[in-house]
């Protein structure tokens, strides 16, 4: 069977804060059409890497390569116009716009609309049946009208991500999905994630190893900001070095 190619690619990755390395000499290879989790514990330089990969960060050294383009040090319109989105780990929506307006304003964003400061109705509209399709497939076309600051938090995450796929990327970032949901919530994001990777790339950063263990097709692990181990989640789950360093009790 023929391997998937890389669409996402680090060469000797690194960055320093004030004498810090915070990411070091980090090779990744993000295989098209799959899953990818990067996990570790606390201060293992995920966000870091994660803000690199999305141009939040430059990097002191090394190189990243997305689907052919050299990408490193480029600013994050400039990635996301390649066809690169992110979600965040904190959410940050606009209370008072209702639900389809924020799809609608994300769909215009890659239109000549988008740099205009005002836009009328009419012109909106033409995105409002894309925008009620997107919020479908989230599972909140029922809510399109109710205004962000009115949804539960889990709902919100589900339109963040609706907005991250109004951009129709090739490759979909994921800053911690399912950080403070209930049971309840993560079984839906799961449902959601596993939905939406059809067609696309997802690089994840998350700390739920059961929510790793259900999505992702590789691993990385990282400590101190460098890779310590990667491969399949049951593999990876079980390598003495991952149970030492970040798994502990929680894969017995």
């Amino acid at each position: 069977m023929r391997q998937p190619r890389a669409i996402l690619v680090t060469q000797g990755l690194s960055k320093e804060f004030q004498g810090f390395r915070a990411v070091s000499a980090v090779d990744l290879s993000v295989a098209e059409g799959t899953v990818h989790a990067l996990v570790g514990p606390n201060g293992a330089g995920k966000t870091t890497l994660f803000n690199l990969l999305t141009g939040f960060l430059k990097p002191t050294a090394g190189r990243i390569t997305f689907d052919g383009h050299d990408i490193t040090g480029q600013p994050p319109e400039r990635i996301a116009g390649l066809g690169v989105a992110r979600s965040f780990q904190v959410t940050s929506l606009f209370e008072q716009m209702t639900a389809r307006e924020h799809v609608e304003l994300a769909l215009q964003s890659g239109t000549g609309l988008g740099r205009r400061f005002w836009r009328t109705d009419t012109l909106m509209r033409r995105f409002s049946g894309r925008a009620l399709e997107l919020l479908g497939d989230v599972g909140l076309a029922h809510l399109a009208d109710r205004p962000a600051g009115h949804l539960p938090y889990g709902q919100k995450r589900a339109l963040e991500l609706a907005l991250a796929l109004a951009l129709d990327p090739a490759l979909l970032l994921l800053d911690e999905p399912t950080a403070g949901m209930g049971l309840e919530d993560i079984d839906r994001t799961v449902a959601l994630v596993d939905q939406i990777r059809e067609g696309r790339t997802v690089v994840m950063v998350e700390h739920n190893m059961s929510v790793v263990g259900s999505l992702a097709d590789t691993v990385t692990v990282l400590q101190r900001g460098e890779v310590l181990v990667e491969g399949p989640y049951d593999r990876v789950k079980t390598d003495p070095r991952v149970v030492e360093a970040y798994l502990g009790a929680d894969v017995a």
